[in-house]
């Protein structure tokens, strides 16, 4: 059995849509899985969620939480799951097609979690994760490894939660894998997103994240890292309140985050290095090619280092580049950047990608 699990609070409208287009998926193909079920987690709504016991042919079980969670909600829904999967989603968020139970059959026993070509409005892709982090409205997890490790910490609230998440699977013996046959439409809305809020999480969730996880060596340089990445996105928000904010919190709080540093291979995985690599040997640069990072973005020092741990190429700019590298291993703006090169014509100059998601993004009709 797998369970579609979507945590709510005050959008009654939003989560009828997507149960509704959940529930146009009920076909037989779930048999194949002993048939399938919806949870929702009321997050503790202002009025109570009311929701159809059924939508197509799945059943809809829904949870009352007494005050919010946050992204934790997922912990009290996993716990109540029936399936050995669960299709973790937002009330905003759902799968396009059935490419997710495509996923689940050909998954290796060692995946705890597959990330989903994540599509919004206007065809852009959602932001976020890394070759081994997922984004949480769209991911299926093995309820067995999530609630093993202790799902999401109800500290984080939201922002890199997932992140949080990821790392204690990898730490516990764990793979995480993106596949886009899992394909998910988020309904994202803009209203009411307070930057400073965002701000005030972002940095000092991340900085939790280096903290708890980065090797010694790494953690001081991983946390400057982070303050100076999220300081300028705060410049750029217009949010310097709220990042000051998360700031003092975050150096208020980093001698209370439990520490649990990774090993340097671990760590690269964590960080995409080792898939940057992989990749990039895979493609067999020649010794001494001119090489331009481009279109930088998350852990864009990390594509540096894999090119720099390879011994080939030299960096250079851009107009004189043979080879052009996005730089950037969030795989949704990394395969929306590689496609905007693609189509409007990269000259003599040759687009890669630091990695790829299995799945049909690299399709030339996409």
């Amino acid at each position: 059995m797998i369970s579609y699990l979507l945590p709510t609070r005050d959008r009654p409208d939003r989560l009828a849509a997507t149960l509704r287009a959940i529930g146009a998926l009920s076909e037989p193909r779930h048999a194949a899985h002993d048939d399938a079920e919806i949870v929702v987690v009321d997050d503790a709504s202002v009025e109570p969620v009311r929701a159809p016991k059924r939508v197509g042919a799945l059943p809809v079980r829904v949870i009352r939480l007494d005050e919010p969670r946050g992204a934790a909600a997922r912990n009290t829904g996993a716990r109540a799951a029936r399936g050995s999967w669960v299709v973790m989603l937002d009330d905003d968020s759902w799968p396009l097609d059935h490419g997710h139970l495509e996923a689940i059959a050909d998954a290796a026993p060692e995946v705890a979690a597959i990330g989903a070509e994540i599509v919004l409005g206007g065809g852009r892709r959602e932001d976020g994760g890394l070759p081994e982090v997922f984004v949480g409205c769209g991911a299926v997890v093995r309820r067995s490894a999530f609630l093993d490790v202790g799902g999401y910490d109800p500290t984080f609230h939201y922002y890199a939660e997932e992140y949080d998440l990821c790392a204690k699977l990898l730490l516990a013996g764990w793979h995480v894998v993106h596949d886009w046959r899992f394909r998910v439409r988020h309904e994202k809305v803009a209203e009411g997103r307070d930057m400073n809020v965002i701000l005030r999480r972002l940095v000092r969730n991340n900085g939790w994240v280096m903290q708890r996880y980065a090797p010694d060596h790494e953690r001081a340089e991983a946390l400057e890292h982070v303050i100076g990445r999220y300081g300028r996105i705060a410049r750029r928000e217009h949010a310097s309140f709220g990042y000051e904010q998360g700031l003092d919190e975050l150096m208020s709080t980093l001698d209370e985050q439990p520490r649990t540093p990774m090993g340097r291979a671990l760590w690269e995985r964590f960080t995409g290095r080792a898939a940057a690599r992989a990749a990039l040997r895979r493609e067999g640069l020649p010794p001494g090619a001119s090489v331009a990072v481009v279109d930088e973005g998350k852990n864009a020092g990390e594509v540096r280092l894999a090119l720099a741990d390879l011994g080939r190429g030299t960096i250079v700019d851009e107009p004189t580049a043979e080879l052009l590298i996005v730089g950037t291993l969030s795989p949704g703006p990394m395969v929306d950047a590689w496609q905007r090169r693609r189509r409007r014509g990269a000259g003599r100059q040759r687009v890669l990608t630091p990695w790829r998601p299995k799945g049909r993004a690299f399709d030339a009709g996409r």
